[in-house]
């Protein structure tokens, strides 16, 4: 027995010490490191992920107290990996990478399968009910009365007459809100691994920080710019910012001064010519619009010389009684 209790000391051991060798070999290679969190996470899927990795990135799990003895090891000759020491924490793992993290956070999380409800759990998004037939025989309506749910019975089956918000997100789960989904076989949620922070060369961050893009980040950056832009106009403080906001203020003075006063300069002659040229349309608008109308109206009288207006023919004058007088 004492023998057999030795041996798997020793296998313990060994395995103890491959899993530091490779541990610290991975520290040293990579430089970035996704936490992951594996709650209610399969073998078969963590397999696949595994699978998906390779060639991009190496994911490590193991005991907790591990992985921090071996990080602590470390950071005499790394003192950038004590920032990951507070995140080796729960049901965890590290995914290592050089590779670009949103692309390497895509593969992980995209591997994810359907799972029912457990009674006691928090639930991680809302559970809806939808309306229609259930399948269900009408001896099973009590139960959807204490659940407050409104029923009718269609062709001998139970039928739910509106959508219902089952579980509400972040609340615990009842035993009974499991019971009608086990009976309805819906099977709400689904579970995966997620992505929870990024470890990047002594960094650490959350992993929504990978959703901002490079278009993110110029449209912050524009935006800061604007509002410093904004404050040096308003302080009046020159700087490169306002440089050419200042530049076209004062040629805009110029300019004035320029159509105010009979002084020009070259790059204001473009400019007087267009004014001339607005300035003499309207002028020009009146004369073309009467001699218009003049031509319009000799064009009329000549139409009128041309064709005298048609005498009406005037009407033979008939004798009233055809020359039969009243006394005739």
């Amino acid at each position: 027995m004492a023998d057999k209790e030795a041996t798997a000391g020793s296998k313990r051991r060994i395995r103890k010490e491959k899993y530091k060798v490779k541990f610290e070999k991975l520290v040293e290679e990579y430089k970035n490191v996704l936490v992951v969190g594996v709650d209610n996470v399969g073998s078969l899927q963590m397999q696949k992920v595994r699978i998906a990795l390779r060639g991009k990135a190496v994911m490590m799990m193991g005991k907790n107290t591990l992985m921090r003895m071996i990080l602590r090891e470390k950071i005499a000759t790394n003192p950038k990996l004590e920032a990951l020491l507070p995140f080796v924490r729960g049901n965890m793992g590290l995914i290592f990478t050089n590779d670009d993290l949103a692309k390497v956070r895509t593969i992980v999380t995209e591997y994810k399968v359907p799972a029912g409800a457990k009674a006691g759990t928090l639930a991680p998004t809302d559970v809806f009910v939808p309306p229609g037939a259930t399948g269900l025989d009408p001896g099973q309506t009590a139960f959807f009365q204490a659940l407050n749910i409104a029923t009718k019975i269609v062709k001998g089956s139970i039928e739910i007459v509106n959508q219902v918000h089952l579980i509400k997100k972040g609340d615990k789960i009842t035993s009974s809100a499991v019971a009608l989904l086990s009976k309805l076989d819906i099977k709400p949620f689904f579970y995966g691994i997620v992505a929870l922070s990024v470890y990047e060369n002594g960094s650490v961050y959350p992993a929504e920080v990978l959703d901002i893009t490079q278009a993110d980040l110029l449209a912050k950056f524009m935006n800061g710019v604007d509002k410093l832009r904004a404050l040096s106009l308003a302080a009046k403080w020159p700087s490169e910012l306002t440089l050419s906001f200042q530049i076209a203020s004062g040629f805009r003075k110029l300019l004035a001064l320029s159509l105010a006063t009979t002084y020009t300069f070259k790059e204001s002659e473009a400019f007087l010519k267009s004014a001339a040229t607005a300035a003499a349309a309207p002028a020009a608008a009146p004369a073309a619009a009467t001699a218009g109308k003049d031509d319009k109206k000799g064009k009329d009288d000549k139409k009128g010389a041309a064709k005298p207006p048609k005498e009406e023919p005037k009407e033979e004058e008939e004798d009233a009684d055809m020359g039969l007088g009243l006394f005739g």
